[in-house]
């Protein structure tokens, strides 16, 4: 006797109903399959970036902005700082490094970033094809930025004014691209990388090109420009040892800057998304309970409407337990067909998601293996398609055959 072959059968003799219950387990499992990818991906994105920063120096404002636009490049910055006030703050022997940034433009979405080698060291970043800039508008490139825009090594090109690609062209100034960098999936895989001299040269230039139609005040307007200090978005800090976070305090109260810790701000920030992560996850276990139920239901309606057909199976030969376990493997294909309709559907979710933050951020999120969680989530979608179909199943045992077929 193929049991197997009979559950199927079985399944297939109550297409509605086994297509309700396989249903409701699918969208039970794709909800928790996509939170768990979901929150893995930007778990492992945001942990993998902020690794060795311990402080952002910016302008006042908001520090999750603040955190957000210095390290993953997602958000505009808060304002510009003052290079020497940045830099005399981060002269204190608390503190081991000190990169400078300075943002403000873009070429097709992707930003440019004026910043040093200290800034691709500090992300294991490594040239793959030509040189490290060296001299003001040369720039290196991330993989992603070649693989879109298909700028090659020797290419120039004119920088957007802004972070949105459709801002205003210095066309005048271009810069040439002298190398092009290791995937390392982290940020500089999406930015344009310059010495922060490059970013002060274009808009200087910018700046003058605006005052040439005032040729009186022409030269008084660069004499200004030639006295105005030098600044920068933010400056990313790693201390030498914890006692450095007690700086953060004193720099808040007593400067005109803003120091950010990111640890705190991300596990802020992961505090607050959890409730809603934590509220969809409840919603899936319930419609994946309401599975188990519709399982029971439809099974136990079966049991009666095959009441004679099982009389038959057992005065010929089968056994009670036989019959059980026919019942069972119904519940288990049910939970096995959702589990793997599930795991496609999020995966499926996931590409899309991965497309629209691709397009908008830059961050590729597509990695589609299957989580340890995701095993724990097969044990419990078969967990409840056993127990739904055992409980009408043990009404084999309670089965008599005399009377059930002499009643039919």
């Amino acid at each position: 006797m193929n049991l197997f072959r009979i559950s199927w059968s079985n399944l297939r003799d109550k297409p509605l109903s086994s297509f309700l219950s396989g249903l409701l387990m699918t969208f039970g499992i794709t909800i928790i399959s996509l939170l768990l990818l979901l929150n893995k991906q930007l778990d492992d994105q945001f942990r993998k970036n902020i690794r060795g920063i311990d402080m952002v120096l910016g302008a006042k404002g908001s520090p999750l902005q603040l955190i957000l636009s210095s390290i993953y490049q997602i958000d505009s910055p808060v304002g510009n700082i003052p290079l020497e006030e940045a830099e005399r703050l981060s002269r204190n022997p608390m503190i081991k490094t000190a990169i400078p940034l300075a943002m403000g433009d873009n070429y097709r979405s992707f930003r440019i970033v004026g910043t040093n080698k200290k800034y691709l060291d500090h992300f294991g970043a490594t040239v793959a094809q030509g040189k490290l800039f060296q001299n003001d508008l040369e720039v290196v490139i991330g993989p992603r930025v070649a693989d879109v825009t298909g700028l090659k090594i020797g290419d120039t090109f004119a920088s957007s004014h802004g972070l949105d690609k459709d801002g205003e062209e210095h066309g005048d100034s271009k810069y040439k691209v002298v190398g092009i960098l290791n995937p390392t999936n982290t940020v500089t895989d999406q930015l344009i990388l310059t010495p922060v001299s490059s970013v002060w040269a274009i808009h200087a230039h910018h700046d003058e090109h605006h005052e040439e139609g005032e040729a009186h005040e022409a030269d008084e307007d660069h004499d200004e420009h030639e006295e105005e200090p030098r600044e920068i978005t933010s400056m990313l800090i790693k201390f030498r040892n914890p006692m450095g976070m007690m700086l953060a305090r004193g720099i808040n109260s007593n400067s005109k800057l803003q120091a950010a810790l990111p640890n705190i701000e991300i596990n802020r920030l992961f505090s607050l998304l959890g409730i809603g992560v934590e509220t969809l996850r409840g919603l899936a276990i319930v419609i994946m309970l309401i599975s188990g139920i519709s399982v029971f239901v439809s099974l136990y309606n079966s049991l009666k409407e095959r009441r004679y057909e099982m009389a038959l199976m057992l005065s010929m030969g089968a056994t009670r337990a036989q019959l059980f376990g026919m019942l069972l493997l119904e519940g288990i294909v049910l939970a096995l067909i959702g589990f793997v309709l599930g795991l496609t559907l999020s995966r499926i979710g996931l590409w899309l998601f991965s497309g629209s933050v691709s397009d908008e951020y830059h961050y590729n999120l597509a990695a589609f293996g299957i989580l340890p969680e995701e095993w724990g989530l097969l044990g419990i979608a078969l967990l409840i398609g056993i127990l739904a179909a055992a409980l009408p199943a043990l009404g084999v045992y309670r089965m008599n055959i005399s009377r059930t077929l002499a009643e039919e």
